[in-house]
């Protein structure tokens, strides 16, 4: 008999459960001027969201030719922790969804343990995930590797294919097709339906709707 239920929900949390991408997009585009990398707004979409901030260094580096070195975001974090102080929520409905599913949960995100402290501490989600959340810090690679999702499961017992894997970025559905969980892909931010559909992929908009979608089971 084929299995079709789950056993983990593994949350994304930027986008996902805290609305913080379009936030952090628009300061992405000031600090990319800043640096001297002009980007409209979509293309840090396509290019950043999903990406730890390594990835991001790593790119700004390449596409400059520039040594950023120890310390070069000090100038920025103000300008991030201001952003989000003033405007940072929980996603529209998550708190509904979170409530409504019966199976436990986790987060496994390409953001820092320091950045989810503050972000799912001041959307007041932090202590529904305390002790179960993971960081792209604690892999080889991160997405659109499975690695993070992988060891999110591992770490709690979990075989992959019992994982259903709620994302809102292009890297973070290939990530969790590639570790073999389907994923309820959230087209309600930043990243286009379009851009998020495929095998193994479920394409939703509402995210009070994802508890009937994982009580369902894989489809």
């Amino acid at each position: 008999m084929t299995f079709h239920g789950f056993e983990l929900v593994v949350f994304d949390c930027d986008g996902v459960l805290v609305d913080s991408e379009v936030i952090a997009v628009r300061v992405d585009q000031l600090v990319l001027a800043d640096l001297g990398w002009q980007l409209a707004l979509e293309e840090i979409v396509e290019r950043f969201v999903g990406r730890s901030e390594a990835d991001f260094v790593a790119a700004v580096q390449e596409q400059l030719g520039i040594e950023l070195g120890e310390g070069w975001d000090r100038k920025y974090e103000p300008w991030y922790r201001a952003a989000f102080e003033r405007e940072l929520a929980a996603v529209d409905g998550v708190v509904e969804a979170l409530d409504g599913i019966r199976i436990p949960q986790c987060v496994a995100s390409s953001g820092s343990h320091a950045k989810m402290r503050r972000t799912l501490g001041q959307t007041g989600l932090w202590h529904r995930f305390e002790g179960r959340i993971f960081s792209a810090s604690e892999v080889a690679n991160g997405k659109p590797a499975p690695d993070l999702f992988l060891h999110a499961a591992g770490t709690l017992g979990t075989a992959p294919e019992r994982c259903a894997v709620v994302e809102d970025s292009a890297r973070g559905v290939r990530a969790a097709r590639t570790a073999g969980m389907h994923v309820f892909a959230y087209a309600g931010g930043v990243t286009r339906a379009e851009r998020l559909a495929g095998p193994g992929t479920t394409v939703f908009h509402d995210m009070r709707r994802l508890p009937a979608l994982i009580a369902a089971g894989r489809p």
